[in-house]
């Protein structure tokens, strides 16, 4: 089984950045003229970098040569503060564990990822409100789930972020299953539906997976 679940808003405080030409740390956020300052220069994923690049194929090309790795990014699974990811990682191995990431799309565990402070949740307004990605923004999100994967999809995460997972994964072939705690079921065609009862509702999903890795919850995927 292939699990997804979304990213998370706290990043390890020893977590890596790009660098501009001239050294400076870069914050990858979604409104580059709301950011506070803060030390970063701050940008989208998809602008064009001081090197001609847009800083998603900077990041790219990074990752082909990661053999070496000088600005110490964390793989996808150890960014996020929680150790849920990189329990899950351990749970179903790496090669089985995917980040819907808000600034990135659908990243691979062991993806080296950047800081970057991007959601989709309406909850970053105000002055949180250079985090929020609005829907019809530009992002050429990542996919690094094979459209030839036959391995059952299970996906933890809000509903702020299934129109990202529908639409990354519309085209694989396998099966797709949606744990949701809503009372109403969302609307997702094409997926199996799964409901998981727990009493918190800010991030829920984490519920859902410690229930999983401790064998008190085991969804029905096929």
């Amino acid at each position: 089984m292939i699990i997804i679940i979304q990213c998370a808003n706290s990043k390890r405080p020893d977590a890596g950045t790009l660098r501009n030409v001239e050294g400076k740390p870069v914050k990858f956020v979604a409104r580059p003229d709301l950011a506070p300052k803060d030390g970063y220069v701050h940008a989208r994923p998809d602008d064009i970098s001081d090197n001609g690049e847009s800083w998603r194929q900077r990041l790219e090309h990074y990752n082909e040569s990661a053999s070496c790795n000088p600005l110490d990014l964390l793989p996808a699974c150890e960014l996020y503060e929680n150790p849920i990811y990189l329990q899950l990682a351990e749970k179903v191995g790496r090669s089985r564990l995917f980040i819907l990431s808000a600034g990135w799309g659908l990243i691979s565990a062991d993806f080296l990822t950047p800081v970057y402070d991007i959601t989709f949740s309406a909850e970053a307004r105000g002055p949180t409100a250079y985090k929020r990605r609005r829907k019809g923004d530009h992002f050429a999100d990542f996919c690094m789930l094979s459209k030839d994967t036959i391995e059952p999809v299970l996906f933890l995460g809000g509903k702020s972020y299934l129109p990202s997972f529908l639409s990354l994964t519309r085209n694989i072939k396998a099966s797709r299953t949606i744990c949701y705690n809503s009372i109403t079921p969302p609307d997702a065609p094409g997926c199996n539906l799964v409901h998981f009862e727990t009493t918190g509702k800010t991030n829920w999903h984490y519920s859902c997976a410690k229930a999983f890795l401790t064998g008190k919850w085991n969804p029905s995927v096929s």
